[in-house]
């Protein structure tokens, strides 16, 4: 055994975390670091003060963590939430608070999003309610702060600062208005009692955290998600982690680039194709954005008939993956797939257009076909994000755990290297 396995067996116990998620050299650095600002002189010496003190185990916990969010990330999962929520509103038969849940919240900028997305789409303060959970105190505490920098406003559309901030000496502050909606509190999705003591929510986020946990603590995960989510509520989760929910009874509601998944036996009422938008919420650029799946008909529905092809655009590359991505959000795969095509023939080989052709072959049940265009992204741009997350939760979909757990230690560990080139 070697001298940190206990340490990660610890951090399993306590979050669930799989080390082979973000690999062990990350919580190797986190202990070293721990036992520097204790001064302590080897691993058996700290091991002995983390069990005798709660501060420590928090404290380790939060060297592991690394926070990476920002405001209205997933863009269109917040326009769809503020159609869904108006609809629900609409059917009402008596007045009811809609109960919306962020977890985990991290440091507050998805369940601050959430407030300001029902703002924006018509709601009153008294309509609805967010509560935000998350495993760390610290990002709790920075979050309730509600003071931001740059780095929490990314994409193209950051118009709804200027409505729901104030620009001052030490940031962006979150308005009293927003910061009213939300009831910050500590909490583990792992916690049996974290279910018992609420009653099921309307919307309930919860993002790229079960690409850090083993199979079995993503069931466990999973099984208490979709307890806490109504029978008619709405579950949104990260892009790559659609294929593990099927199982479980739920199924996406079509809303491309939403990552939304309903219960079968009751599905929310929903447009099986984007509607128009309110203003305050814009896609994501399209060249990189993954998309929901399926946004096409189902593999055993009869063909439709041929279609014409789009024409390749004479722009450069980044306008031909501009249409791909146009075409496969409005469902026109065989288009798009056709326009991937013309696109290798005339620029050559393009990992992007790989990871295209991989997600339209996974979509409609091809998983053969998919794997190997998702390899040949990987092939030629090894830290293709979205190729990595794809194959990964198709592998683990099959039954290849050891696959996935490769493939999502490789996608965290490029995560964590962004953002340190980011802070750099």
């Amino acid at each position: 055994m070697s001298a940190d396995q206990r340490f990660f067996d610890f951090l399993k116990r306590r979050i669930g975390l799989d080390v082979a998620s973000v690999g062990p050299a990350i919580i190797e650095r986190a202990v070293r670091q721990r036992c520097t600002a204790l001064n302590m002189q080897d691993h058996d010496e700290y091991w002995q003060r983390l069990n005798a003190s709660a501060d420590e185990q928090q404290a380790l916990i939060e060297s592991v963590i690394v926070p990476e969010t920002w405001f209205f990330r997933y863009p269109e999962s917040f326009a769809t939430l503020g159609r869904l929520a108006r609809e629900r509103l609409a059917a009402q038969t008596a007045p009811r608070v809609l109960r919306l849940l962020s977890l985990p919240c991290s440091t507050g900028e998805e369940p601050y999003s959430i407030a300001m997305a029902m703002f924006d789409a018509g709601f009153a303060a008294h309509q609805f309610r967010v509560e935000a959970l998350d495993i760390s105190p610290l990002s709790i505490q920075r979050a309730q702060r509600a003071v931001y920098g740059k780095n929490s406003f990314r994409g193209q559309d950051i118009g709804f600062r200027e409505r729901h901030f104030t620009l001052e000496a030490d940031g962006y502050h979150v308005s009293a208005r927003v910061r009213e909606q939300i009831e910050f509190k500590v909490g583990n999705v792992l916690d049996p009692a974290l279910t018992a003591s609420q009653p099921p929510y309307d919307f309930v986020f919860c993002r790229n955290l079960l690409i850090y946990f083993d199979l079995k603590t993503q069931q466990q995960a999973l099984d208490a998600l979709t307890r806490m989510t109504r029978l008619d509520g709405v579950l949104f989760i990260g892009p790559a982690e659609g294929s593990l929910l099927h199982g479980l009874g739920m199924r996406s509601i079509n809303a491309p680039q939403s990552f939304a998944f309903c219960h079968s036996q009751e599905p929310p009422a929903v447009l099986p194709r984007p509607v128009e938008r309110t203003a305050p919420v814009k896609p994501l650029p399209l060249p990189m954005a993954p998309v929901s799946r399926p946004f096409a008909a189902r593999p055993h529905t009869p063909p439709p008939p041929p279609a014409q092809v789009a024409r390749v655009p004479d722009e450069a590359p980044r306008g031909v993956l501009e249409t791909i991505a146009q075409l496969a959000n409005e469902g026109k795969s065989r288009e798009a797939r056709a326009l991937c095509e013309q696109a290798l023939q005339q620029h050559g080989p393009q990992a992007q257009v790989f990871y295209w052709l991989g997600l339209l072959s996974d979509v409609e049940g091809q998983t053969a076909q998919a794997q190997g265009f998702y390899r040949k992204a990987l092939y030629l741009q090894p830290q293709h994000a979205e190729a990595l997350a794809h194959l990964a939760a198709l592998l683990a979909s099959q039954g290849d755990v050891a696959g996935a757990q490769r493939l999502q230690a490789r996608a965290a560990r490029n995560e964590r290297a962004l953002h340190s080139e980011r802070k750099s």
